[in-house]
């Protein structure tokens, strides 16, 4: 049966064929949700492609490449309560939405639900579905899941009202790691995120990907984080053990290079998390300091 709780939101930039799959899959959905798709300036055809064999889908073309502030502009058009992220290569499976919805009418301070993650062909679990699985932050009893101190932005539904208020994604972040501040400014107004195993989302990687552009921003973006929210001392700590444990290579400098540029709007916005929210991101940086530094390989 159809459920007009949630709306689906995906950000895409040249990958018409992949983006052009999720959208059947999601076609699929009893849940019927609707869809808003944020087209950052393709020119491989995407935009005119989905207004042709999708017309049900709401597409927005802001005519620049926003990265994920592309999905700040679909939640800001959305009409649902709860908004349910996707990458334009994974898609959510059937039931998953209305379960998720159902978590989130239950518990009030639920902000976020995200699923494990299944990558195609084959149905295997990403290996990040096992961080999710045993994350050492310590949440209330009444979480349907483990407590989470970020979640994915390919995996998640959350809620849109508090989506908004947090700010949605961070202009300056791009790609790469942009879930982490706004999770750590959920947090900061009381809200718990979960991993709930029940949730299935579906990846197929696409290989229209620039790896090396993704782990500069996504090691840049989480030296900026580190000096945004948590006090001298732990984001002293953490770019020094980053500094001694990220590839030694040009991708590496040049994201050093880029997060010191970035130094004056940085400390400009700086806002120290509170004490129980800084023990939440201690925890999380002591046990994931080894995948972490394996993710900035690429």
């Amino acid at each position: 049966m159809s459920d007009p709780r949630t709306t689906v939101v995906v950000i895409t930039h040249n990958r018409r064929e992949e983006l052009l799959r999720t959208l059947a899959e999601l076609a699929r959905l009893p849940e019927r949700p609707p869809v808003i798709v944020t087209d950052n300036a393709s020119t491989d055809g995407t935009a005119e492609a989905v207004a042709r064999l999708h017309p049900d889908v709401t597409l927005l073309t802001p005519g620049r490449n926003l990265g994920a502030v592309g999905r700040n502009l679909a939640v800001r058009r959305a009409r649902t309560p709860y908004i349910a992220f996707c990458d334009d290569d994974s898609w959510w499976e059937p039931g998953s939405l209305g379960r998720a919805a159902d978590l989130l009418d239950r518990h009030e301070r639920l902000v976020a639900v995200t699923a494990r993650i299944l990558v195609e062909p084959g149905g295997r679990e990403d290996p990040i579905v096992a961080e999710l699985r045993d994350s050492p932050v310590r949440g209330p009893d009444w979480l349907p899941g483990p407590a989470l101190g970020s979640f994915l932005a390919a995996a998640t539904v959350l809620r849109r009202d508090a989506f908004l208020e947090a700010g949605g994604f961070h202009e300056r972040l791009w790609l790469g790691g942009e879930e982490e501040l706004l999770a750590t400014d959920l947090a900061t107004r009381g809200w718990w995120l979960t991993y709930v195993p029940e949730l299935t989302v579906h990846h197929a990687p696409s290989r229209a990907r620039d790896a090396t552009l993704r782990r500069v921003h996504g090691l840049r973006n989480t030296l900026w984080f580190c000096w945004l929210r948590r006090p001298v001392r732990p984001a002293l700590r953490r770019t020094l053990d980053l500094a001694r444990t990220v590839p030694r290579d040009l991708a590496s400098l040049r994201a050093f290079g880029l997060a010191l540029a970035g130094l004056p709007w940085v400390l400009r916005e700086r806002r120290v998390v509170p004490a129980a929210v800084e023990a939440r991101l201690g925890a999380l940086t002591e046990a994931q300091r080894e995948s972490t530094a394996r993710r900035y390989v690429g």
